[in-house]
């Protein structure tokens, strides 16, 4: 039964993390195409909230996995990759943040077209990954 409620837990999380990885790049591509200062400023505070919002979300998400893998030895090759491609989210994630502080600062040097790109790696990631999860074919 614990094991079920983790797993429950983890995929609510998972859920709510990858809400906010997608949204994230999505108000990017707004930002990068805006000039005027209001709308600029009222999108630098959307996505330091939301991204303040998620972080937890994405720590919870990420320890619960771990739980269950090390917690309950879910095993292989399968979850080496998974892990991988949990490792690149997180980056992914943290380099998000940075972006955001370059919007804040003025410093941003992408286009629209080029977080338009950007805003699709967590969307590829999380096909690779559910067919892992759900295949196992390793």
């Amino acid at each position: 039964m614990l094991y079920l409620s983790i797993k429950a837990l983890h995929i609510i999380f998972v859920i709510s993390w990858f809400a906010g990885l997608f949204y994230l790049p999505r108000l990017f591509v707004n930002h990068a195409m805006v000039t005027d200062k209001a709308t600029v400023e009222r999108l630098a505070l959307m996505e330091s909230k939301l991204y303040r919002f998620m972080t937890p979300l994405g720590i919870l998400a990420v320890g619960l996995g771990m739980w269950l893998w090390f917690g309950f030895g879910l095993a292989g090759g399968w979850l080496h990759a998974k892990t991988a491609l949990v490792t690149l989210l997180i980056a992914y994630h943290l380099y998000c943040g940075r972006l955001i502080r370059a919007f804040a600062d003025g410093r941003n040097t992408r286009s629209h077209v080029w977080y338009r790109f950007f805003n699709e790696v967590p969307v590829l990631v999380l096909f690779v990954v559910v067919f892992l999860v759900v295949l196992k074919p390793f």
